[in-house]
């Protein structure tokens, strides 16, 4: 077994009274303290209102930025939408494109090729733009480090308009001190500027650009509420860009993933239906795992604006059309990841590297696209920030970078920038190009400047609340599902007890390859545990600690010495209209 730290959170708080005051069980006031909810915000994170989402006009250069577009409008000045080929980057150019469009804006939009323009508006995409009589440009998810295409613009007398959320290119002198690099745009829209006053700088780039239609509609005396058409795309970026589901995220995912259950856009539906959600309540888990991957499949082995298809799809034939096409380019890019997860544990296991503090891993024949889902298993497998480089289409190597709680990519990736011919990111992700007679010496700078020590490479396991079994009741479970979306920032509640008592171990799952676990409570009756890992290792670690006889008593449901100390999930079980407590087994020892 992976060695883990299991710590119990152990935040103080009057939880007595906060359950007191906002009517909630004892142990949803400490899992709320937990995840920092102030005493003030407590009502509003258990009943979430779209009153409580930030003013967008506190964001700097906002309203200039509206004013620029505004203008344009007025004067028919070709805009050009410039976005960027990922879930986050396709809903920002998606919103910003039918709105502008709705506002009578000549407009049309561009998105990178991944492969053949790399991340963000290049050189190369205005010139193109000049060419074809383009006047004004609007970037939504990236340009915040795009000097030299915002400088070429700037010579053709462009007007350039900047949305993103990436970190801010800084300077930084021999004492340390950072001054920020800005782009020569117009207008520089980006809550990560040092001096921009808004609240909340955690959103992602389709909610920057959600909030810029926010106040267009605004100026151009829409209804008051008529930017809330996109909160369901704003909600699906969020997700599927790992923002933080707290603050205002936390609102418009939770209103987002409502409308979605009933939308309007065909292509949403049509995606929906294919994915067999359609009807469904849905969750987080279902715009990062199920429609993230299908949007994430076209720019990484074809072209984004096969999901921008999608979503401006106006007919029911074209949208099963477009779904189709993501569908089965998701299914091809899962067997693409199989093969690259393999050769790249292949790498590391010959190469000795399973201890480097951080995992640089050059895997020639990788597709590009997926150098950054294969450093995330990694990643998750050795609990390291992991590096995964393949061989870019300029003869070069191109990368993506996934990190760890303790390393912040960007800053490390910062600190080496001179092995790098271009790089971006943010703590926990990061891409990158680099010349290949670089990569040794880029390992061995990475390795030496990692600066992790033992503990930091061991995972902690976070528990909310050391709550015994027999406290559990299907109101507190129903309680804690309110407290959803879960994802970054705001995982789903997680508690633990000990030493338990197992009445009866077996296997479920079309190939026994999950386990079921019949706990016996010390106040009588039994609780069922549910094990989604590895089967075969939780049998082997129990086998080696308890012994096979006493397993396979535990098989037969017959009395044995079986113990177990689980972190567990609650959740309800529904069987036949019948409701019952179940746990949902995460680590065990």
């Amino acid at each position: 077994m992976k060695k883990e730290r299991w710590i119990v959170t152990a935040k103080k708080g009057d939880f007595k009274g906060l359950a007191s005051k906002y009517g909630c069980d004892m142990v949803t006031a400490r899992v709320l303290v937990n995840r920092d909810v102030k005493d003030e915000a407590f009502a509003s994170f258990l009943r979430p209102s779209l009153s409580a989402l930030h003013d967008p006009h506190l964001m700097l250069d906002m309203d200039r930025g509206v004013s620029l577009v505004k203008k344009a409008i007025s004067n028919q000045e070709k805009i050009r939408i410039v976005g960027d080929y990922d879930v986050d980057g396709i809903n920002s150019t998606y919103i910003l494109y039918t709105a502008l469009k709705k506002a009578g804006a000549q407009v049309d939009y561009a998105i990178p090729h991944r492969i053949e323009d790399g991340y963000g508006i290049n050189e190369h995409m205005v010139d193109q733009a000049h060419e074809e009589g383009i006047t004004f440009l609007l970037t939504c998810d990236n340009g915040i480090a795009a000097q030299p295409a915002m400088e070429r613009a700037k010579e053709y007398g462009m007007t350039c308009v900047v949305t993103d959320h990436h970190a801010v290119p800084y300077d930084e002198d021999e004492n340390g001190n950072r001054t920020e690099r800005l782009v020569p745009a117009d207008a520089i829209i980006n809550p990560h500027r040092k001096d921009c006053p808004y609240p909340y700088k955690e959103i992602c780039g389709a909610v920057v650009a959600w909030k810029f239609v926010q106040c267009l509609y605004e100026t151009l005396g829409y209804a008051e509420d008529a930017y809330l058409e996109y909160i369901e795309e704003a909600a699906f970026a969020t997700v599927c860009d790992v923002m933080p589901l707290v603050d205002e995220n936390r609102i418009i995912v939770q209103y987002g993933l409502k409308k979605l259950e009933h939308t309007k856009n065909l292509g949403l539906q049509a995606l929906l239906t294919r994915t067999e959600l359609a009807g469904k309540e849905l969750n987080a888990f279902h715009f990062g795992f199920v429609l993230g991957p299908c949007f994430n499949s076209s720019g990484r082995l074809d072209t984004a604006d096969r999901a921008i298809e999608l979503l401006l799809s106006e007919t029911e034939e074209k949208a099963a059309y477009h779904a189709g096409e993501l569908v089965t380019l998701n299914d091809e890019r899962k067997s693409m990841m199989k093969k690259g997860d393999d050769l790249a544990y292949q790498v590391i296991e010959e190469n000795h590297m399973e201890e480097d503090p951080v995992l640089v891993v050059y895997v020639p024949g990788l597709h590009e696209s997926l150098a950054g889902l294969v450093a995330g298993h990694i990643k998750e497998r050795f609990y390291r920030p992991t590096l995964v480089i393949t061989d870019a289409s300029d003869g070069g190597l191109k990368g993506s970078g996934r990190s760890i709680e303790a390393y912040s990519m960007y800053e490390k990736l910062s600190e080496v920038k001179e092995y790098f011919t271009k790089y971006g990111g943010h703590p926990m992700a990061a891409g990158f190009s680099l010349e290949k007679e670089m990569l040794p010496v880029l390992r061995e700078k990475l390795i030496e400047k990692a600066n992790l020590s033992e503990e930091d490479l061991m995972p902690k396991i976070m528990i909310d609340v050391a709550t015994p079994l027999r406290y559990l009741s299907i109101p507190l479970v129903e309680e804690l599902e309110g407290l959803a979306p879960f994802g970054n920032g705001n995982p789903a509640p997680v508690f633990a007890d000990k030493n338990l008592m197992v009445s009866h171990y077996s296997s479920m799952g079309k190939e026994k390859q999950f386990r079921k676990i019949t706990f016996r409570l010390p106040t009588g009756g039994s609780m069922d545990g549910i094990y989604f890992g590895s089967g075969e290792e939780m049998d082997e670690y129990l086998v080696e600690t308890f012994g096979e006889n006493e397993m396979e008593r535990a098989r037969k449901g017959q009395e044995n010495a079986l113990k177990l100390s689980v972190v567990y999930e609650p959740s309800i079980n529904e069987f036949r209209g019948n409701r019952s407590l179940q746990v949902m087994i995460k680590h065990y020892r």
